[in-house]
């Protein structure tokens, strides 16, 4: 054979080489996309959780005398915000909506955001629909152990009580003595203290598994310090904004 044609047949080869290459690596390469494409989507979905809960607590606190006191926020050892829970209702009613929580570290600094879901449902005479708002301060171990289960009842393993308000209430008042939760609500730019029962409060753990690689569970019940991905860093810097506590308290 002719080197022109030894050539070319090496070359025919080398080509027909490569297509088989490209052909056996290209499925890998497209589950690899399909794999990464829902990642990409749910960092953005943690990325919106964050920054309405941000939003929410700044808005809550812009007004000091409407405000939730910062003792009570210093004091929490979890603090969870569902921005705009929608409530529908034709005599049976209820609410859905995505709440992000954040715990204490082992330094008392404010830990990852943890992503769940509100649920609830109401019986009655009731027609119509709106968005609310929710702050719950999580003000013991007690209540806090409701967030290492599957399902949380508001309500159920720990008490509730409508959390005071302004700047005139203080740390010591009977319902932080008393109740494990207090909660608030935020709707129409109206912001009270309310006795939030009835609700139900789940793991996401689509999104935290999809963000984190961990459920809820782990995430809540380590107590890790570590930094917070950028992604989701709004919601603990607004929490460290309003509440800081020295490593020993």
């Amino acid at each position: 054979m002719s080197t022109s044609k030894q050539r070319a047949a090496a070359l025919c080869a080398a080509v027909l080489c490569a297509a088989q290459l490209f052909a056996a690596c290209a499925p890998a390469r497209a589950q690899q996309r399909r794999s990464q494409a829902p990642k990409r989507t749910r960092a953005a979905d943690a990325t919106r959780h964050s920054n309405d809960a941000a939003s929410v607590l700044r808005k809550v606190m812009s007004v000091p005398e409407r405000a939730i006191p910062r003792d009570l926020l210093e004091g929490a050892e979890a603090v969870a915000v569902c921005p705009g829970v929608y409530k529908a209702a034709f005599i049976v009613g209820g609410r859905k909506g995505d709440c992000i929580i954040s715990r204490r570290t082992l330094t008392k600094q404010w830990g990852l955001p943890v992503f769940y879901n509100l649920t609830g449902a109401s019986v009655g005479f009731q027609v119509g629909g709106s968005k609310t708002d929710y702050v719950l301060l999580f003000m013991n171990d007690e209540a806090l152990g409701g967030l290492l289960k599957d399902k949380f009842e508001v309500g159920g393993e720990a008490e509730v009580a409508a959390g005071p308000v302004g700047r005139a209430a203080s740390a010591s008042t009977t319902p932080r003595l008393t109740a494990g939760i207090l909660s608030y609500s935020r709707s129409r730019g109206a912001f009270i203290g309310v006795a939030l029962k009835g609700v139900a409060i789940t793991p996401d753990n689509d999104l935290n598994e999809a963000f984190y690689g961990r459920k809820a569970t782990e995430l809540i019940g380590g107590r890790e310090d570590g930094p917070v991905p950028p992604a989701v860093r709004a919601f603990p810097l607004q929490l460290n904004r309003y509440s800081v506590r020295p490593p020993n308290r």
